[in-house]
């Protein structure tokens, strides 16, 4: 969870981030943390969603409560799950694409804010992965 701390720290000043965390305003938990919640007026992120299997994309969607909205992040390209488990992003880019409410954005390298060798370090791999 530390990219996820190391975020915040960027975007608040650190009294402020850890006044929010005390009352509770950010909430930091693991995925499974989640089961039998209901988020009414929250804005939830779920980062690294790749990884997610079918139960665990199902259970952390079925968590919105009124006023929610969630934001659901992650790089299909980059799944560390086991081979033969599909993605619960994958899945859920395929089964919810047609759901009227729910929007789907993707990013391409245009769109990288890192380092500018980033881009370049990505087009590198996509070339060679292109002639396999």
């Amino acid at each position: 969870m530390q990219p996820l701390y190391d975020a915040l720290r960027d975007m608040l000043p650190p009294q402020t981030l850890e006044d929010y965390i005390l009352k509770g305003i950010i909430q930091i938990a693991p995925l499974a943390f989640m089961r039998g919640r209901t988020l009414d007026n929250a804005f939830v992120i779920l980062d690294e969603a790749q990884n997610t299997t079918h139960s665990q994309m199902k259970m952390f969607l079925t968590r919105m409560g009124k006023n929610a909205k969630f934001i659901i992040t992650g790089d299909p390209g980059q799944v560390d799950l086991p081979r033969r488990t599909i993605s619960g992003l994958k899945e859920a880019l395929l089964v919810l694409k047609d759901v009227e409410g729910i929007g789907i954005i993707y990013l391409d390298d245009k769109d990288i804010v890192r380092h500018r060798l980033v881009k370049k370090i990505i087009d590198a791999y996509k070339s060679i992965e292109n002639n396999d």
